[in-house]
């Protein structure tokens, strides 16, 4: 493919510098977003007079062509093309000849890359933002199935107080919902301002209408400073920023979900589609899909590192060094949805042993704080009713029994404050109920 910027050039650029070069192996997913822009680009310039109107409808018409093509598989990306922008461009010549010749007219590829990069964005962060809600929509589901239903609650993972399943679930809502959030404010500075029109970082001397081409785009409006336009990449470091908060919490929820379905713990049970066996112990269950989730955060956060570090000694304007941001970002955005899509249904499909939570929080003196407090309810100091309570869990220990099971007598010898309805007043249940008022 002959290059569209080869005037300059009297020699063939080396094959080895080609293939390094080139960025269509990954940038071409980005097809629907330059062939918009360029449609997009190609009206404006025929409404402003800058080429003629009826050049810019061929030009419009054959560019949805080209897109149908491509969908259709009738259109093969050239691997030799070196990135989709100049691959379009080159393929609408071919069909249209001197009239495909006039769309990069006004137009620079950095201007052009940085916004097919924010649309492809946009449209990649609303698909994520609409898997977050399936994944807050099925933990609502589980948890109102669970409300009910005692489990430990933990500090330092070790048993603290009683909690409910569904109380542990919505703590996850509520990550999960700011991550939305975070999506939509990255999503709504993103697309304030559009960089079209800012050519290769000075501007152009054709009399555009930016702000008809960023209104057309989706855009709030034009960059407000043209350097800035094209040599911008903070939205692609916040928007891997968001992905990374995602992973973490996926990855915290992975770390219980790997606990709870061990042997050790047996809350949960992962079902046989969403586990894996191993290749020599017969008896194994393997929770991959959760350990691959927890794993894959640290690729998303390796992501970030690496749009961040490659963006800090970059002097203005544009530098092919941001060719990098493509292949970060974009395997951010892969990565997020992959996990997402698999890590739902596994949700949904887990069986929730609730005896053997409810068994857990019995065992680890999960109401003592309750009995604490039933003291100090009856004109005890905190401080002196913390040190009777302790007092009894290490009778209970003695004993091999734990506080609702300890006799009444065994409360009575230890304060005078403590009656018959000590029993009620630290039953798992009710120190929850109290919680919730």
């Amino acid at each position: 493919m002959n290059k569209l910027w080869a005037g300059r050039f009297a020699k063939e650029t080396d094959s080895k510098v080609n293939a390094f070069n080139s960025s269509i192996s990954f940038d071409c997913r980005m097809y629907r977003e330059d062939i918009f822009g360029s449609q997009v680009h190609a009206s404006m310039l025929g409404k402003c007079g800058i080429i003629p109107q009826e050049d810019s409808a061929k030009i419009i018409a054959e560019l949805e062509k080209i897109r149908s093509d491509i969908e259709s598989g009738e259109l093969l990306f050239d691997p030799n093309a070196e990135d989709i922008h100049m691959f379009i461009e080159a393929e609408l010549t071919a069909r249209l000849g001197e009239t495909g010749k006039k769309l990069h007219t006004a137009r620079s590829r950095n201007d052009q890359v940085a916004t097919d990069l924010r649309l492809y964005l946009k449209r990649e962060t609303d698909e994520i933002g609409e898997l977050l809600a399936k994944l807050i929509h099925t933990l609502c589901i589980i948890a109102k199935e669970h409300y009910d239903t005692v489990m430990p609650g933990y500090t330092h993972l070790q048993r603290a107080q009683p909690v409910t399943f569904s109380n542990h679930l919505f703590a996850y809502v509520e990550m999960f919902e700011r991550d939305r959030e975070r999506l939509e404010d990255a999503k709504k500075r993103m697309m304030e301002h559009c960089p079209l029109g800012s050519g290769a970082l000075a501007g152009t001397t054709y009399p555009l209408d930016r702000e008809r081409t960023a209104k057309h785009l989706g855009f709030a409006s034009p960059c407000r400073n043209t350097i800035d336009g094209v040599s911008d990449r903070d939205f692609c470091i916040e928007i891997t920023s968001a992905f990374s908060i995602i992973m973490m919490h996926l990855s915290r929820f992975s770390e219980e979900i790997i606990l709870w379905c061990s042997w050790e713990f047996k809350f949960i049970e992962l079902d046989d589609a969403y586990s894996t066996g191993s290749s020599i112990m017969p008896q194994k269950k393997n929770p991959d899909v959760a350990e691959l989730v927890r794993g894959k955060a640290g690729r998303v956060f390796g992501n970030l590192q690496t749009l961040l570090v490659m963006m800090k000694g970059l002097p203005l304007a544009y530098n092919k060094d941001m060719q990098e941001c493509q292949e970060a970002v974009f395997d951010a955005v892969d990565t997020v949805k992959m996990c997402l899509e698999t890590f739902t249904p596994m949700l949904a499909a887990m069986k929730v042993n609730a005896d053997k939570m409810r068994e857990a929080a019995a065992k680890g003196f999960l109401n003592a704080t309750d009995c604490a407090d039933y003291l100090v309810r009856k004109g005890m100091a905190f401080r002196d009713a913390y040190k009777i309570t302790g007092e009894l869990v290490a009778l209970c220990i003695e004993k091999n029994t734990d506080l609702e099971n300890l006799p009444p007598d065994d409360y009575k010898r230890a304060s005078e404050l403590f009656t018959e309805d000590i029993c009620e007043a630290i039953k798992l249940e009710t120190c929850i109920e109290k919680r919730r008022l």
